[in-house]
C-alpha cells in the first residue's frame, strides 16, 4: 500500500464507485467530436485504477455505460462499443500484471456479441487475481437491477423456495448484481453534475457522495486523493448520533 500525504491508510474506502461523466462536453470544449472525449477518457480510467490499487482499495466500480446511453446517436454508441472492445482486450495483460480482477454488472445480454466475447474472455483471464476488483457497470440501470431482483424474489416465493416474511434487506441484497461486493463507502461523480443518474440506488443508501467540478478525461490520481481526503474528514454515523457512533 502506497502512503500518500494527507490520507490515513487505515481509513481508505474498501469500495469506491465512480460516475465517469463529461467526456462529450470535454471533447466539445476542445472543438472535437464526442467520441474524441471517450477515447481520451481511457487515460483517466488507467490512472484511477492504478491510484486505487496503490492505496489498497479492494473494489472499484466504474459506471461505463448506462441503459439510457443506448438512446444516444447510433454512431456514438457504435464507436463506444468498438472502443470498449479494443480497450478491454488491450488491458488484460496489465490487469494480470497488477493482480487486478475484472468483473461486470448490468444487462450484459444487450451488449453486442463481440463486446460480450471480449468481456467474458477478460473476466475469465483475470478471475484468480486478488489485489483489487474493477467492476464495470455496462448497460446498467439501478432501476433495472432492483426490478430484476424483485422478479427473482417473486419467483422464489411462487415456487415456495422463499417465505415472504423472511425477506429483509440482507435477503433482497443477495438478489442484486452486487451481491458479492460490499456497498461503496465513497461515490465520486465528475463534470460538476449533482445527481446519481440511476446508479447503485440501493447500494448508495449510506455512501458519502463527492462531486468534482472537472470533466472525466481530466481526472487524475491527485483528484482521487483529494476525494479520499474529503471522505476521511466526514463522520459516517449510519443514522446514529455522533455520541452513539463513538461508543
Amino acid at each position: 500500500m502506497e502512503k500518500v500525504k494527507g490520507i490515513i491508510p487505515e481509513r481508505v474506502p474498501e469500495h469506491i464507485a465512480i460516475i465517469m461523466d463529461g467526456n462529450g462536453r470535454w471533447a466539445k470544449s476542445q472543438g472535437k467530436a464526442r467520441v474524441f472525449g471517450h477515447k481520451n477518457a481511457i487515460s483517466a480510467v488507467r490512472d484511477t485504477i492504478e491510484g486505487s490499487a496503490e492505496l489498497g482499495v479492494k473494489f472499484l466500480t466504474l459506471y461505463a455505460f448506462s441503459s439510457e446511453n443506448w438512446n444516444r446517436p447510433k454512431l456514438e454508441v457504435q464507436a463506444l462499443m468498438e472502443l470498449l472492445v479494443n480497450t478491454i482486450s488491450k488491458e488484460v495483460n496489465t490487469l494480470n500484471k497488477n493482480n487486478i480482477r475484472l468483473l461486470a454488472i448490468g444487462d450484459l445480454d444487450n451488449l453486442p456479441r463481440r463486446c460480450q466475447r471480449e468481456l467474458n474472455k477478460a473476466i475469465e483471464a483475470t478471475k484468480d487475481n486478488s489485489h483489487m476488483s474493477v467492476i464495470l457497470a455496462l448497460s446498467y440501470s439501478a432501476r433495472w437491477e432492483i426490478l430484476n431482483a424483485t422478479k427473482k424474489i417473486a419467483g422464489k416465493v411462487k415456487e415456495d423456495k422463499l417465505d415472504i416474511d423472511d425477506i429483509d434487506e440482507q435477503v433482497f441484497g443477495s438478489f442484486l448484481a452486487t451481491a458479492d461486493y460490499p456497498d461503496p463507502e465513497l461515490m465520486i461523480r465528475t463534470s460538476g453534475e449533482y445527481r446519481i443518474s440511476n446508479f447503485l440506488l440501493w447500494q448508495l443508501a449510506y455512501t458519502e457522495l463527492i462531486f468534482v467540478n472537472k470533466f472525466w478525461p481530466d481526472f487524475r490520481k491527485p483528484d482521487l486523493h483529494q476525494a479520499i481526503q474529503e471522505y476521511q474528514k466526514r463522520e459516517r454515523r449510519f443514522g446514529k448520533t455522533s455520541e452513539q457512533y463513538a461508543v
